[in-house]
């Protein structure tokens, strides 16, 4: 639940079809806008939603199951700002939230002094600004993509030459995809599963091979960065929480 003392006028939330009181609960908060919508339209069309409602300089997206530390925006934005991205994503902590993310977000953001990821983010939470969806457009709104709308998004982006990252200034504490988890288990699929099918993989604008091999392009990247943050930091800029200790091996 969330605290009526913290100021909610610029926040934004949609509702994709809950089947709990989760929008009589939005009724009674004082936030800047809610949409409920009746049923669930996917990932893309409620992000779209909210961007719309918005029209702001910047947009943040942020998942239901993630925590944020102190002074998380303007961090964030700061970061953007300073260097001059038009999309970023915070630095991202996974999994059991059993440490003081305020005090972690502190250490990690003085130890990394400013360090920036080049080339990654996530849609957990991202900071878009408004000139890219003149460039790049916005998420795809078809629900048959199952939460892949962030690849295409992203895919996008560099199609566009439009750069992001991921900032060291800000961290977020991310529960570990709670929805896709309800999803798969609603659709009667195992949880190690994908989401899509073979037969989908139109839907993504990608053909198999193509999306294999942009895979392991990512990977290798990713596995990079990790490496060099963890040689140079001792950590990296996403990690995980597992019985009391921090993995930074993403």
């Amino acid at each position: 639940m969330i605290s009526n003392k913290e100021d909610l006028s610029r926040v934004i939330a949609i509702d994709n079809g809950s089947s709990d009181n989760t929008c009589e609960y939005l009724k009674t908060i004082n936030i800047g806008n809610f949409i409920c919508n009746k049923k669930n339209y996917g990932f893309g069309v409620p992000l779209n939603q909210g961007i719309m409602s918005a029209q702001t300089e910047w947009t943040i997206l942020m998942n239901n199951d993630i925590e944020v530390s102190k002074g998380w925006i303007d961090n964030l934005l700061s970061s953007a700002l300073e260097n001059d991205l038009k999309v970023i994503s915070p630095a991202l902590i996974e999994e059991n939230l059993d440490y003081d993310l305020n005090k972690k977000a502190v250490e990690l953001s003085k130890a990394m002094d400013g360090y920036l990821r080049f080339g990654d983010a996530h849609a957990v939470c991202i900071a878009i600004h408004e000139s890219v969806w003149d460039i790049a457009g916005m998420f795809r709104a078809k629900p048959t993509l199952f939460g892949f709308e962030d690849q295409i998004f992203f895919n996008d982006l560099e199609k566009n030459d439009v750069k992001y990252a991921i900032t060291s200034k800000s961290w977020v504490h991310h529960y570990g995809s709670i929805t896709q988890k309800s999803m798969k288990a609603g659709l009667g699929i195992d949880s190690g599963s994908t989401l899509i099918k073979i037969n989908k993989y139109d839907d993504l604008c990608q053909n198999i091979l193509f999306r294999k091999l942009k895979k392991i392009k990512k990977n290798k990247a990713r596995n990079k960065a990790n490496k060099f943050e963890i040689s140079k930091y001792g950590f990296s800029v996403m990690g995980r929480r597992q019985e009391g200790f921090f993995n930074w091996i993403y």
